[in-house]
């Protein structure tokens, strides 16, 4: 795919993964659009690469909910969203303002609603949308599909882990409903990758997390990598053709499709989700 003029949209943009994406797609082309949450940080990257950026708070569904329709207007075409926002938090749970677990929220569901704002935009446009798993979908979920909020039984590993296969799940069931109409989501494993992501987590994982940054030995055990390495596959899916180099509804890791969680490929398991998700962000998604 040409990335010339390409209107490309990236969460999460102002470190990290999204922020080496932004950058490398910025280069081969594209017009990229930076969101984020930390004012100082978004306004650096958007001026360091001459780009319009947006700030939004994902535990707040109405800032999502401003943020989308700031979008839609500003946007009339959008060839490539990526959902790329969230990360892992406190050892206790927490609770938004909107009444749902954080996890869930800023990784799953805000990225439910700003595409469904966008929807119009991103089937008429034939956009690829990317959302980004982790490879924690498998070894740290424990979805119950009753208990999305994590009331029952709270860790932050396993939120951590419901929500990066439930944006797996997200895929999987958007391409039931409008891969036919030419709009393709894909989700993606970036691997070990040395960002902040959990600078907002305690106990082991805020340990263990800090250890690394500080400590080549820790790094190389790990197979960590740059977040410039772990942009790669997302990068990837953003500047190659869905359904010729890759195939939409499908979970990546290094450009090539992987095994994750065995509820990823549960018909019943990914229409529950999607129903609650609607409900829980106040939209219904069109019947196409």
């Amino acid at each position: 795919m040409n990335m010339n003029e390409k209107t490309v949209i990236v969460t999460g943009a102002s470190s990290g993964i999204g922020k080496a994406a932004a950058e490398q797609l910025k280069a081969k082309g594209a017009n990229v659009v930076i969101i984020g949450r930390d004012p100082e940080r978004t306004k650096a990257v958007g001026e360091a690469l001459n780009a319009p950026y947006y700030t939004a708070d994902f535990t707040d569904l109405a800032q999502v909910r401003e943020l989308g329709e700031k979008l839609h207007a500003a946007y009339p075409h959008i060839d490539v969203l990526i959902n790329n926002a969230g990360g892992i938090y406190r050892d206790k749970r927490e609770v938004t303002v909107d009444g749902n677990e954080r996890t869930f929220q800023t990784c799953h569901l805000a990225h439910f609603l700003l595409t469904n704002i966008l929807l119009d935009t991103l089937i008429e446009s034939k956009a690829s949308i990317i959302n980004t798993s982790s490879v924690g979908a498998a070894g740290l979920s424990k979805l119950d599909i009753h208990d999305l909020n994590l009331e029952k039984k709270y860790a932050n590993t396993i939120a951590y882990g419901n929500a990066k296969l439930e944006v797996t799940l997200f895929a999987k069931e958007f391409n039931r409903r409008y891969g036919k109409l030419g709009v393709n989501m894909v989700s993606f494993h970036p691997g070990n990758v040395l960002t902040n992501f959990a600078s907002e987590a305690d106990g082991f994982i805020h340990s263990m997390y800090s250890l690394a940054l500080k400590s080549k030995i820790m790094q190389a055990l790990f197979a960590m990598i740059g977040p410039e390495e772990g942009a790669d596959t997302l990068v990837w899916l953003a500047t190659t053709e869905p359904g010729k180099d890759w195939q939409p509804g499908n979970y990546y890791y290094k450009r090539r499709i992987t095994k994750t969680h065995k509820l990823a490929d549960d018909p019943v398991v990914a229409k529950s989700l999607w129903e609650q998700s609607e409900r829980l962000c106040g939209v219904t998604y069109p019947v196409l």
